[in-house]
């Protein structure tokens, strides 16, 4: 049982109660190895008496380190990022560590400035950015100093996603399509280019040219926003038999928009995505699209923003075949 009243125990309450430092209560916070038995058996029944809980600070006595990851971050409401944000989370906690995540207009290098400023006013250990722009990475690590800096799906992470764009590619062809066409992400998103450049490189290894080219900003909204004219495309001499969308929520809403173009989907048109989010199978029709391994980038990232060993070996991309990608019509 805590102590009596609404006040919660103290790290000075519990190193009054073990008759030792601060510094000491905070070394067996932090698991140090070069404690007494017996001082450390103290200590830890006096916060079981007490029914202290850890906190950051309290960690932080007698340290260099707050064990908090500082997270910079765009939209949270589209899906990559959103399950980015949850997957660093766990791989932090698996290390020991907690997120301080921050939000900021990523395409703006004063509103990123400003958010890793805030986080790093708060002692992080380490900054990870995710969803970078263009511009985002000069101006962290012109602000991040001495503190370590990473990235979700930048170095290695970017050639798994480049890899698993060209799978989505690899795929429409074998199924007999030449008339590829691109629904790509924002132009100043890292992660953009990087599919861009797999479609691409695949077309490109098949002997195919884009047979057209849309951009969106990821969402189902601008997907359907442009279905009306990919159904005229589609519709047109030559026109592309196959879409690869740069994610799942843009070919989500493009075939939405297809159909309610009167086109049928994989019949008239097949659509691809990436990501695999976790309603891609529930689409109407069924999603083909790309499985990364976000888990396993994040243990990467996060290995890598504190320099930890990895713990263990990302998957490659996986392409996952459904029911919105067929042999071309006749």
């Amino acid at each position: 049982m805590g102590r009596a009243g609404t006040m919660r125990a103290s790290v000075r309450d519990v190193a009054a109660r073990a008759g030792v430092s601060t510094q000491t209560v905070s070394r067996v916070i932090n698991d140090s190895p070069n404690l007494r038995p017996e001082t450390r058996a103290r200590v830890e029944a006096a916060i079981a008496e007490l029914g202290y809980r850890v906190n950051n600070a309290a960690r932080s006595l007698g340290t260099s380190t707050t064990r908090t990851v500082g997270v910079v971050a765009s939209d949270a409401t589209l899906w990559g990022p959103g399950a980015g944000i949850a997957a660093l989370d766990a791989a932090a906690r698996a290390a020991g560590r907690w997120l301080a995540t921050t939000y900021a207009d990523a395409a703006d290098p004063a509103s990123v400035t400003d958010a890793a400023q805030r986080l790093l006013a708060q002692g992080v250990d380490a900054l990870i950015v995710v969803a970078p722009h263009t511009a985002t990475l000069p101006a962290l690590r012109q602000v991040a100093g001495d503190t370590r800096l990473a990235a979700l799906h930048t170095g290695e992470g970017a050639a798994r996603q480049r890899a698993g764009a060209a799978l989505a590619v690899d795929h429409l062809v074998t199924l007999g399509h030449r008339r590829i066409a691109r629904l790509a992400g924002p132009a100043d998103w890292l992660e953009a280019t990087a599919r861009d450049e797999g479609v691409d490189g695949a077309l490109d290894a098949a002997g195919i040219r884009p047979a057209a080219i849309w951009h969106g900003d990821w969402s189902a909204a601008a997907g359907a926003s442009i279905a009306r004219e990919v159904a005229v495309a589609v519709r047109g001499a030559d026109g592309p038999t196959a879409v690869a969308a740069a994610n799942d929520q843009m070919a989500l809403g493009l075939i939405a928009g297809l159909v309610a173009e009167g086109l049928r989907v994989p019949e008239d048109v097949s659509v691809t995505g990436f990501d695999d989010n976790a309603d891609a199978a529930f689409y109407t029709p069924a999603l083909t699209t790309v499985r990364v391994d976000t888990a396993g980038e994040a243990q990467r990232v996060v290995a890598e923003a504190l320099g930890l060993p990895a713990r263990g070996d990302v998957a490659e991309p996986v392409l996952i075949a459904r029911a919105s990608s067929a042999a071309p019509p006749d």
